[in-house]
Parts: structure tokens; C-alpha cells; sequence
């Protein structure tokens, strides 16, 4: 039963990709569309009102007018957290956020990350939900996408890379605001609060009064996975029966923060006039996510070897810290979708996964390619697929080609840094933090379980997943400041490689294919990507996997 449950939600992904990926192509193209009689009205007076330059930039004009917008967007959403205590929209009186914890939660958002050191209900106004935490979870994700078509248009030859603005605007107003209002709709009709009443008092059956948060809750939680974004409206995030009631709006939320993500690579093929192309890139990353979720959902289903040892039965498996309406297929499906879509999202405690359990979704971060969120995993496949080319081109003496571009020092030395830096911005602050008494002091469970939590929270912000191991104390101004320079540098470093990769291969001329071209849309690549990508993650983050999970795991066998 748990095998069909898991097979029908994954099959309903691929056969909604499919039409969706069709439809993103369609939205991102520099032609005229027939969604320009329906949408373009709206856009340009969207432009006329905002003075916008429609016309087609260079790489670099793409990269600043990103990172500016960017920055305007922090200022702004720094000043309305700090100050929320006196601004309106504040029914149930919450303060204002201290300094070091506005500025790392300005980061989360920013960086569609969603990384929470607060609790959600009684930590942001109605004000700051939805001025800020709605706002960044339609235009960060929109960034993303951007960002990742850019990089399409360089591969695939297109005229140029776009502009920015219209492929920002675009994608909210023709992909993720149509989605989140249907979504949003669903999820009332389930029962998930939508409201700007103040918190409800009730008394109990006892005589006792209870405090129910509640608040504009639909309308976060649609964006919230459509966007691959993951940040919580309550601290128990879609544990939570309010933001997630039932079996039903489980699949549906799954179904949500995993369909842009996986009609990506196959809207890449469509764009280069190669489908193979795109069914090679899904399937390399459809295969990982296949043997990472088998692994979460073994060990979750086999239950804790120690609970085990002194009799204590676990028939439904490990069900410490998930919920018994969804039990371990929906759970393990969840953590492993979450991860790899680098959604934040959770329904059950991440802490509380046995070791290897706990391991696959952090395995999925730490390579930052299976599927990834609204724009980036794909790019970061595509940036393995390029090293690939190149590094068979090596082998056999031969200049790499990768879609009739010639790939050179140039491009792989960005490809390399932005490779590189993932893995920099993990291990040498989880160094720091399990060296020093500042980040030692929050880790809740000594030992292998500690370097687990630590390593954890520092790939979650890379990855820009948001998640955590919640067993960790993190609202100090080590972690504060510690995470959310690695989300920014994670966001932007990278951001920025790959527009420039995008800028370089876009200017040179398509080379016609000969007999000596190798070929990049069969299983022979399939094969060669999958063991660059496994064997680069292998180099860099085995020790550390191996002094975390996999030791705790040997000690409790």
C-alpha cells in the first residue's frame, strides 16, 4: 500500500510536468505567444506604470538590475520586521523583531530559502505575513526562474538572454499567482484558515483559556509551495493541522512544490529543440531522488535498531516526530520531495529521522541537483552536464561541445566556482561552529547526532532549503549572523557564475555538428553525468556525512 501511495503521487508529478513544461516554454519565449492577448494588457501597464525598459540586455545589465531589485527588496522588508511593533496590521499585538534575527530572516526570505529562527504565529504580524513573507515568496522564486531561463536562452541560442524585468514580472503573473490563487482556493475548501480576525480565545472543556492562532493562512500556504519557497505561517509548519489538515492536501502541497521544479528540465529540452535532451537531465535527477527517498523510507519503515534492542515494538516503523495521519509513505515522500525541491517544507520533524533516514535529505542538499527549487536545480544539472562534456572531451583529446558550444576555460572556471563555493560555504562555518563554544552551545543532542544538526542547518541555508534538524537552539546572534551570510553568498555567488556562463555562451557561434561530436542526450551521458555529479559529492562531503549520520548510525546498530 505504501509503495502505491508513493507511485501515484510521483506518477500524477511526471504527468503534470509534462503539459506544464510546454506552458513555460511558451511563457519565456521572445516570440509572440498566444498568453500575450491574455496576459500582455495587464503586463504593460504593469510596465508603463513602473517605467520598465522592455528591450533585451546584455548579461551583465541582467545581473545588476537582479541584484539591485534585490537589494531594494531587503531594505524594505528589513525596515517592516523591525519595526512591525508600531506599524498597523498587528491585531495580536506582536513585537518588533530584534536586529540579528530581522536581518537573518530578511536573508531567508530574500534568498526564497524561508529558513525560520521564529516561530511563525507569534513571531510576524498579519503586516509582516503578507507584506513581506507573501511578497518574497512570489518574487523570489520569480528571481529564480528568471535567472534560470536566462541561462536556457545562452545554452539553446537563443536571440539573447531576456530581460530581466519582463521575465520577473512574467513569471508571477502567468505562472505562480494563477497557480497559488487555485491552490489557495483548495486549501480553504480543506479547511486552512483564511482571515485577518486577531487570535481566537476559546475556553476548554476544563475552564481553561487557549490562545488559536490563525490569520491569512491559504494564501501563504499556496505561494508557499508553488514557490518552492517552505517558510511556515506556524512554527510547526505543514505539521501543523491548520496548514495542512488532512491526507488529501498533503498529496496536493507535494504535488505543488515539485511541478515547476520537474517540468524544468524537460522545458529546457523544448526550448533546444531536443526532447531527449530534457528527459536525460529529468532522469538523472529523477533517479537520484528515487534512491535517496528508498533509503529514508527503508530505515524510517525498519524503525530505530535501539528502540528495537530494549523491546519496544515499532510495527508502523519510526513514528517518533510525524504525524499518525500521514504515517511513513507520506512523511519519507514529503522530507524527500522537500529536499530535493529545496522547499523548507516539513511535515514531520526532521530531528527525529533515524541516521540514514536523516541522511538522504541532506545528501539531496548537499548536492543541490536533484530537481532543486523553481529554477535552480535544473541550472545546477546543467552546470554538471557542462563539466561532464568537458571532462570527456578531455579524455578523448577533443575540444567539449555541449549543444554546438564550444565549452572553454572560461566557462568552466565559473562552473567550478560556482561548483565549489556550495560545498565551502557547508563545511568551513560547520567547522567553525562545532569548534567554538558559539555554535556548540545550541547543539541540543552531543555527539554524532550534534555534527548532524550542525552540518544540517548550514546545508539547508546553501541550498537555500530552509529546513533544519529543530533540535537545534538557533536564534543567537552566531547563528543569525553565521546563516544568513551563507544564504546570501549561497544566493548571489552563484547567481552571478551563472548569468556570466549564460552572457559567454550565448556570443559564440554555434559549431555545426560533426561524427566526432559527443552526443549528450543518451544513456551513455546519462551514465557519465550521474557519476560526475556522485562522484564530486562523494569528494567533498563524504567525511563529513561519515562523521555525522553514518557514525551515529553504526553506534545504535
Amino acid at each position: 500500500m505504501d509503495f502505491l501511495q508513493i507511485g501515484v503521487v510521483l506518477a500524477l508529478v511526471v504527468i503534470l510536468a509534462i503539459p506544464m513544461a510546454k506552458y513555460l516554454t511558451n511563457v519565456y519565449s521572445l516570440e509572440i505567444t498566444k498568453q500575450d492577448s491574455m496576459f500582455g494588457k495587464i503586463e504593460r501597464v504593469i510596465f508603463k506604470l513602473s517605467g520598465i525598459d522592455t528591450n533585451d540586455m546584455r548579461w551583465q545589465q541582467y545581473a545588476k538590475v537582479l541584484l539591485l531589485s534585490n537589494l531594494v527588496m531587503f531594505i524594505i522588508t528589513y525596515i517592516i520586521i523591525r519595526f512591525q511593533g508600531v506599524l498597523p496590521g498587528n491585531p495580536s499585538k506582536i513585537d518588533s523583531m530584534e536586529p540579528l534575527l530581522a536581518f537573518n530572516t530578511a536573508a531567508s526570505f530574500l534568498t526564497n530559502t524561508n529558513l525560520q529562527h521564529y516561530s511563525g504565529e507569534s513571531g510576524l504580524s498579519y503586516l509582516s505575513q503578507m507584506a513581506v513573507i507573501i511578497f518574497l515568496m512570489f518574487t523570489t522564486p520569480a528571481t529564480g526562474l528568471s535567472l534560470c531561463l536566462a541561462f536556457f536562452r545562452g545554452l539553446t541560442n537563443q536571440r539573447s538572454i531576456g530581460n530581466f524585468y519582463v521575465d520577473l514580472i512574467r513569471s508571477i503573473t502567468r505562472v505562480l499567482l494563477p497557480l497559488s490563487i487555485l491552490i489557495g482556493l483548495v486549501l480553504v475548501s480543506q479547511g486552512v484558515p483564511q482571515t485577518l480576525n486577531p487570535t481566537a480565545i476559546a475556553t476548554t472543556l476544563e475552564g481553561a483559556t487557549q490562545n488559536i492562532a490563525r490569520g491569512p493562512v491559504a494564501a501563504l500556504e499556496s505561494i508557499k509551495h508553488i514557490g518552492t519557497n517552505g517558510g511556515g505561517f506556524f512554527g510547526g509548519n505543514s505539521a501543523h493541522p491548520f496548514e495542512n489538515p488532512n491526507g488529501f492536501t498533503n498529496v496536493l502541497e507535494i504535488l505543488s512544490m515539485f511541478l515547476i521544479p520537474v517540468a524544468l528540465p524537460l522545458t529546457f529540452g523544448y526550448m533546444a529543440r531536443n526532447k531527449k535532451q530534457g528527459w536525460i537531465l529529468f532522469s538523472a535527477m529523477g533517479l537520484m531522488l528515487l534512491v535517496f527517498l528508498s533509503i529514508t523510507y527503508i530505515n524510517e519503515k525498519n524503525g530505530n535498531p535501539a528502540l528495537e534492542k530494549i523491546g519496544l515494538s515499532q510495527e508502523n516503523g519510526s513514528m517518533e516526530g510525524k504525524e499518525v495521519r500521514f504515517g511513513i509513505a507520506q512523511s519519507a515522500l514529503f522530507t524527500s520531495v522537500t529536499t530535493a525541491a529545496t522547499t523548507g517544507s516539513v511535515n514531520n520533524m526532521h530531528d527525529t529521522l533515524t541516521p540514514l533516514g536523516g541522511m538522504a535529505p541532506l545528501a539531496m542538499m548537499m548536492l543541490n541537483c536533484v530537481f532543486g527549487g523553481d529554477g535552480v536545480g535544473t541550472v545546477n544539472i546543467l552546470m554538471y552536464s557542462v563539466m561532464a562534456v568537458f571532462l570527456a572531451g578531455l579524455m578523448v583529446g577533443r575540444t567539449p561541445e555541449f549543444l554546438g558550444k564550444k565549452i572553454e576555460g572560461k566557462e568552466m572556471k565559473l562552473i567550478a566556482i560556482a561548483i565549489l563555493l556550495h560545498p565551502l560555504i557547508i563545511l568551513v562555518p560547520s567547522a567553525i561552529a562545532l569548534a567554538t563554544q558559539l555554535g556548540s552551545s545550541a547543539i541540543s543532542n552531543p555527539g554524532f547526532h550534534g555534527i548532524s544538526q550542525v552540518v544540517y542547518e548550514f546545508t539547508s541555508s546553501a541550498a537555500n532549503n530552509g529546513s533544519g534538524f529543530e533540535g537545534l537552539g538557533d536564534n543567537t546572534p552566531f547563528w543569525n549572523i553565521s546563516t544568513g551570510l551563507v544564504m546570501l553568498f549561497g544566493r548571489y555567488f552563484s547567481m552571478i557564475a551563472m548569468i556570466a556562463v549564460a552572457g559567454s555562451l550565448l556570443a559564440k557561434k554555434r559549431v555545426p555538428e560533426t561524427i566526432g561530436t559527443f552526443k549528450t542526450d543518451n544513456s551513455t551521458f546519462l551514465v557519465i553525468l550521474l557519476a560526475t555529479v556522485l562522484i564530486i559529492g562523494a569528494l567533498t562531503f563524504f567525511p563529513v556525512i561519515a562523521l555525522g549520520p553514518v557514525a551515529e548510525w553504526l553506534t545504535i546498530r
